[in-house]
């Protein structure tokens, strides 16, 4: 990024919820850690460049211990001879106040980061802020925007969020990734910001991939759910961003409206949950459920005095019939046991899947040997006050400047259903085809909850799915979201073709307790791609 073409600020993003689990566990181990470390091997190498050049950069790599990676940052540029300016922001660790957390973190807005900006930093590091925030940080610093300038903060935050997961936004994870030229390294996206709060999504020249309207729709998807966005500094409309083509890999966004924030700040808490364990049981050729239900039977009886919490079979049906190889020809059974205490998940489950292994079914073997289980984590979400949180910017020479909650706070209400568009005329002939023939997906996780984005790539396309794709259908095609103790709600974004639909609890206690297959829902919409239903013949 820093060679390819001309930048004021760069960004860098480390902060999942998952990473602020592995962060607290370093921590832990030793109080001094806590932040991403790999920030420090990269810095080393650019710092230089980017001084040379005049790049802030701003990142979240502080974790949970920002001030101890910006005293490491001035270290290093210490040792390495380069005059450059630290400053970080604090405040979002709520720890001490949720007992029985690992980490409980506020999500932070982006004025911290302007603060430092304008008080001169080169570097700003930062602890749990919210993705979008490394970039409305940094435009409300060069713009000067006050915090009441809602709809320009949301254009910023639109554009952050196109921004924080780096290539998914040109040709990453991509569902109609065989258009993509080069998709094997696609370059990084980067946003012209305006002063108006529009923003151009592009990306350097001469880099692989691709910026189109659907690589920016698939990432404005992304781990997102109804209308209203809401973040610390602003609530964002997604309803009413517009994009349209501007040339060559540039993509124009416009149109964001914004409206004041909610009164609380989100807050991740990760705590313990306790230790699991799993084996996976290879069934191979014939009679693969009546072996299923035979090692199902022996290892219930063999785990009966250990008694888990939680015991879950998964049989993948892997296999096919006349199979050319022996890979081919086998199915897999894992068995994921939770308990509180360690013991019940180790040497009960370890003992008792080996002890099988010449008394079980036909062609008995596991792909691995178990071990002694391992802890798993927890994420829940809770929310305070905004004015509970005292968000400061350390500036480069020390001082302290408290940042100050919104002036204003409206609570979240749901947007109105939107106008459907007029559906496609009745009569026409169909085939029975993947839904992905006609529409792409973009899937992922919040905790619990898991979404899948879906959006037409024609207006005709979009007049079919409108109608089609109801709450009924959607858990007709993923049968695991049937169960209704998992709420399936749907948010229609006509501007972007889209619906957006939020499955409530699918992913259980979140990625660290990894409760499914797929524990961030990462394929959940190509899963949905593949379904089959009757698709008119003019949109195939």
């Amino acid at each position: 990024m820093l060679t390819g073409g001309p930048l004021d600020v760069l960004t860098g993003d480390y902060l999942a919820e998952l990473t602020m689990l592995i962060l607290a566990r370093d921590r832990l181990k030793d109080p001094g850690a806590g932040y991403a470390r790999t920030f420090l091997r990269q810095l080393e190498e650019c710092l230089g460049l980017a001084h040379e050049r005049g790049v802030r950069l701003v990142t979240n790599a502080g974790g949970l211990n920002p001030a101890g990676l910006a005293d490491a940052v001035r270290a290093l540029a210490e040792r390495l001879g380069i005059p450059v300016r630290v400053a970080h922001v604090e405040g979002d660790d709520l720890t001490a106040a949720h007992p029985g957390s690992l980490a409980a973190h506020a999500y932070l807005g982006g004025f911290g980061i302007a603060e430092c900006l304008t008080a001169g930093a080169d570097v700003v590091v930062t602890g749990r802020v919210t993705d979008a925030a490394l970039v409305t940080g940094p435009a409300a610093a060069h713009f000067g925007w006050s915090p009441t300038e809602y709809d320009r903060l949301a254009g910023a935050v639109v554009a952050g969020h196109v921004l924080e997961c780096g290539a998914q936004a040109t040709g990453g994870n991509y569902a109609f990734f065989q258009e993509v030229p080069d998709p094997r390294h696609p370059g990084f996206p980067l946003a012209e910001l305006h002063e108006d709060g529009t923003a151009v999504i592009t990306k350097h020249p001469g880099t692989g991939g691709l910026v189109d309207v659907g690589t920016v729709t698939a990432q404005l998807l992304y781990e997102t759910g109804a209308a209203r966005y809401a973040g610390p500094d602003v609530t964002a409309r997604l309803d009413t961003v517009r994009l349209t083509q501007d040339g060559p890999d540039r993509v124009r966004v416009e149109g964001v409206r914004g409206e004041a924030p909610p009164p609380t700040l989100k807050v991740g808490r990760n705590r313990l949950g306790g230790f699991r364990n799993e084996v996976v049981f290879v069934l191979t050729g014939l009679d693969i459920e009546a072996k299923a239900e035979l090692v199902t039977a022996q290892m219930t009886e063999a785990l009966a005095k250990a008694a888990p919490r939680q015991t879950r079979w998964e049989l993948a049906r892997t296999d096919r019939p006349d199979a050319p190889t022996e890979e081919t020809g086998s199915a897999l059974l894992r068995l994921v046991v939770r308990d509180p205490d360690e013991r019940k998940v180790g040497r009960a489950l370890t003992g008792a899947a080996i002890e099988l292994a010449l008394a079980g079914y036909p062609g008995f073997h596991v792909l691995a040997p178990p071990g002694k289980g391992a802890p798993y984590g927890v994420f829940e979400t809770a929310y305070v006050p905004q004015g509970d949180v005292e968000h400061t910017a350390v500036l480069p020479d020390g001082r302290r400047a408290l940042v100050p909650p919104p002036p204003e706070a409206t609570a979240l209400a749901d947007v109105p259903e939107p106008e459907l568009p007029r559906p496609l005329p009745p009569g026409g002939p169909v085939r029975w085809a993947p839904l992905g023939r006609v529409a792409g997906a973009r899937s992922g996780d919040k905790g619990g909850d898991a979404n899948v984005g879906v959006w037409a790539r024609t207006d005709d396309a979009w007049r079919w799915l409108a109608h089609e794709l109801t709450v009924d259908r959607f858990r007709a095609l993923l049968p695991e979201t049937r169960d209704r103790d998992l709420p399936v709600t749907r948010h229609v974004l006509p501007n972007l073709r889209a619906l957006n639909f939020v499955v409530t609890g699918l992913l259980g206690e979140g990625v660290a307790a990894q409760a499914r297959f797929d524990p961030q829902a990462k394929a959940l919409g190509e899963w949905l791609r593949s379904r089959h239903l009757d698709i008119p013949e003019a949109l195939l």
